[in-house]
């Protein structure tokens, strides 16, 4: 579902033309995004992309080279980060420790009292099934149980930013609800989340404004339901016996639900392609329309007709 956000609201993370190098490698070179309270905010990418890289940089983690970060309005400082909330994709739980005393500890560093932090422990504790297992060890939890765990060290101080790299990492379909819920609780209560992932059928069920960000820059940013809008001309639903694959001028080609779902390259017309598919000997096409695209497909779109740029641009050089 999406939601709409209030245009007088100040945003909670503004980034504006974010550049980061290591050494020679250009992680980002110009990323621009702003994130607002109340919201679920999806930050795209292929791997390598400079997602993980942006993330750090807003919290901090490294300096830019170039570019202004604002958070809560203003530059980062102990305050405000005791205020974010940050689960990152590779786990940072200490796993010769165990369970409880490890999120106690987390959690007064974030400012809360032993007190404070108990209770809300054994909260969430139960809620994510993992009372029962608080005084193992977390090497010996499975993969799921070490994720929910990172959820709670990230959420036991209440915090305004929150920030998900692969938050469903690990998760069984019922936990995976279970943190979908979560994550629309937050939303609701006037947090702002950003959300990394590679799952884009999570990101069309949670998200109302997304930046995808490839080869370090933001190259498609704004809201959902436009976006999705904006690309209506690039996705056919067909249905039909026969070789669906290998077409000119279509990107990916899936099947759901006994039906071919085709993604085509811009400025395809659809009926090149149904005409290709009506001289194919062994073809029959019982049913041809065009279909919203999904996110995946805006995704294999935008990242394609980058690669396909940037080979052109370096075959003239």
């Amino acid at each position: 579902m999406l939601y709409n956000i209030p245009i007088m609201t100040t945003p909670t993370v503004s980034l504006s033309n974010l550049r980061k190098t290591f050494g020679p490698v250009e992680a980002v070179a110009d990323v621009s995004f702003e994130v607002f309270p109340a919201e679920i905010f999806g930050l795209l990418g292929p791997n390598g992309a400079g997602k993980t890289t942006s993330i750090r940089v807003m919290l901090d983690i490294f300096r830019p080279d170039s570019g202004d970060v604002q958070i809560f309005g203003g530059s980062l400082n102990e305050a405000a980060k005791n205020r974010i909330g940050y689960l990152p994709e590779e786990r940072g739980l200490y796993k010769d420790l165990k369970l409880e005393p490890t999120l106690l500890y987390l959690a007064q560093l974030k400012g809360l009292s032993s007190a404070d932090a108990r209770a809300r422990l054994e909260q969430w504790l139960k809620r994510l099934d993992l009372y029962d297992h608080r005084h193992k060890k977390v090497q010996d939890l499975s993969r799921g149980m070490q994720q929910k765990a990172q959820l709670i060290a990230t959420l036991i101080h209440e915090p305004d930013l929150i920030v998900v790299d692969e938050p469903f990492s690990g998760l069984d379909p019922l936990n995976t609800r279970l943190v979908k819920q979560i994550m629309e609780e937050q939303r609701q209560a006037g947090k702002t989340i950003i959300m990394s992932t590679h799952q884009m059928y999570q990101v069309e069920a949670l998200c109302n404004r997304i930046v995808l960000i490839n080869k370090g820059e933001s190259v498609l940013y704004g809201d959902v339901a436009q976006i999705k809008h904006e690309f209506s001309a690039h996705a056919i639903s067909l249905s039909g016996q026969g070789d669906f694959e290998s077409l000119p001028g279509v990107l990916d080609v899936r099947q759901q639900n006994g039906a071919w779902h085709l993604a085509l390259m811009p400025g395809v017309d659809p009926q090149m392609v149904f005409r290709e598919l009506a001289g194919r000997d062994g073809v029959r096409i019982e049913r041809f329309e065009l279909a919203e695209p999904s996110l995946e497909d805006i995704f294999v779109t935008v990242v394609q007709e980058e690669q396909t740029s940037a080979g052109e641009q370096g075959s003239d050089v």
